[in-house]
């Protein structure tokens, strides 16, 4: 954690949003609000880096009067500054199928995000009719989450990832939201090393160690805060606006 503001060259600040820029309550802090516009203001892109699908993450960026690029699904989706799909990554349907039997074999609750919309807990007659760009479980039980993650691992066919302790998420090998980032990057002219990435969760980790300035929330998994070049207060402290405020405005 030996980095130095005058190192630094920020242009982009990216953001994951459950955990992260959003509260206990899934609001945007007034805080949050404020130092984002601060950045703006300076000149900064700022990109909302989510595991959430466009039709879950559209009334923040709203709200957020947002102007950049947006990174959805972990990677598995790029939109541009009018809301345009610059970049998509599908999960092959026969692995949605290979997933969704695991799901069902081990009893757990489960999500699948396609193109046109979020399934929780149930699934279409025909999974060919989505484009599918994510399936997630969600496990209570330690050991059958391990169980299920060591079977996906040996498959070596998917992108693994979490956004709770208590889930598991899988894209595309080589979909994460370091991906998207490197390509919203390439459309603006810079690299990795002007970014500042800040998360919460397994999903996050490579963009904070690809970003030159890494950021783990102060209430990040632990492997996420070992990754990290700094860490900041909370997501109910406004520890987005902390980040920006000492590595971006100050």
């Amino acid at each position: 954690m030996g980095l130095k503001r005058k190192e630094l060259d920020i242009k982009l600040i990216a953001l994951d949003m459950d955990g992260t820029l959003l509260n206990g309550q899934h609001e945007v802090s007034e805080k949050n609000r404020r130092a984002i516009k601060e950045a703006e203001k300076k000149g900064l892109a700022v990109v909302l880096s989510t595991g959430r699908s466009l039709k879950t993450a559209r009334d923040y960026v709203l709200s957020l009067e947002l102007s950049s690029y947006l990174v959805t699904v972990n990677g598995g989706e790029i939109w541009g500054p009018n809301g345009e799909l610059i970049d998509i990554n599908p999960v092959e349907t026969n692995h949605i199928q290979w997933m969704y039997d695991l799901s069902r074999k081990h009893k757990t609750g489960y999500w699948a995000t396609s193109s046109e919309d979020v399934w929780r807990n149930k699934m279409p007659e025909d999974l060919s009719s989505q484009k599918w760009l994510k399936f997630g479980f969600y496990i209570e039980e330690d050991d059958i989450r391990e169980s299920i993650l060591k079977e996906l691992r040996n498959k070596g066919l998917f992108e693994i990832s979490n956004s709770s302790l208590k889930n598991i998420e899988v894209n595309a090998l080589g979909i994460n939201k370091a991906k998207g980032l490197q390509k919203v990057c390439s459309l603006l002219g810079i690299s990795m090393e002007n970014v500042m990435a800040v998360g919460d969760s397994l999903n996050d980790i490579a963009m904070i160690t690809e970003a030159g300035l890494g950021i783990a929330m102060g209430n990040a998994q632990e492997t996420v805060k070992e990754a990290a070049d700094d860490i900041t207060g909370t997501n109910d402290e406004s520890g987005v606006a902390q980040a920006i405020q000492k590595w971006v405005l100050s």
